[in-house]
């Protein structure tokens, strides 16, 4: 009973999202819904399909764009924690201006660094580091908070260095922390990309949609839309795969619950 109950509870997500969707579809059929206002699902389906090479071409750069950034802020985001959690004056000088960086939105961000540093990438990967760099540092500066105190203590009782201490005992600690961290930043990557295409670029889904916009091709806009959702699903799925391949103790101890 207890196990079908489980299997209805995961299911409630899916059977309201596809009802939401039939609903839409019918609305669109009977008019409800005008093509120039929002697109039936069924047309967007086919909007994608027929465009599937140009959105395709376009998807490649924005890709590149995003997963070089978000690899960049990995590297930086695991420099920082470790330096902020080892020296507290750079902990306390740089965390107030992570914070700030947070409080400028993204549409006002993208076109300064697109004045600064001009049209080609690197003004987008910028921006992808500067949007997926926060919350994967916080959430692995909380998995060092976390650590086991004892565990530390000891490995410093029996004189280890704190290269040492971090290697055995807070990068192991913090990496659920860190993997829910990644997966929030891996959907801020693609669409910190986009939306720097939309201000300044001369290729990618940005451009593409802005372009598809202008000619009132709205089946194919929304196309984009369904695909840049569809890659950042998939991203934090392959994420979460991930976390149950580095640490399947989690998962068992949920089950042994």
């Amino acid at each position: 009973m207890k196990k079908l109950a489980n299997t209805v509870s995961q299911s409630l997500p899916w059977l309201f999202t596809l009802t939401l969707v039939c609903l839409w579809e019918l609305a669109g059929s009977l008019g409800a819904l005008p093509k120039f206002i929002i697109p039936r699902p069924s047309e967007i389906i086919v909007a994608l399909i027929k465009d599937w090479d140009n959105i395709w071409l376009n998807a490649q750069v924005t890709l590149i764009q995003a997963f070089i950034g978000l690899g960049i802020g990995i590297g930086l985001a695991f420099i920082l924690a470790i330096l902020m959690d080892r020296f507290s004056m750079i902990y306390k000088a740089l965390y107030p201006l992570l914070i700030i960086t947070q409080t400028i939105p993204t549409v006002a961000l993208a076109p300064i660094l697109v004045l600064w540093l001009g049209y080609d990438m690197t003004p987008k990967v910028v921006l992808v580091v500067l949007t997926t760099l926060f919350p994967i540092l916080i959430s692995i500066l909380e998995g060092f908070a976390q650590c086991d105190k004892d565990a530390i203590q000891l490995l410093q009782l029996m004189g280890a260095s704190p290269g040492q201490v971090l290697r055995h005992v807070k990068l192991p600690s913090s990496m659920t922390y860190f993997l829910s961290g990644l997966r929030v930043s891996v959907s801020y990557a693609f669409i910190s990309s986009v939306v720097a295409e939309w201000l300044g670029g001369f290729i990618g889904l940005g451009v593409y949609m802005i372009q598809t916009k202008k000619a009132f091709s709205y089946d194919r806009m929304f196309a984009i839309i369904v695909f840049i959702s569809t890659l950042s699903l998939l991203s934090m799925a392959l994420v979460k795969l991930a976390e149950r391949l580095i640490v399947p103790w989690m998962y068992r101890d949920k089950k042994g619950s």
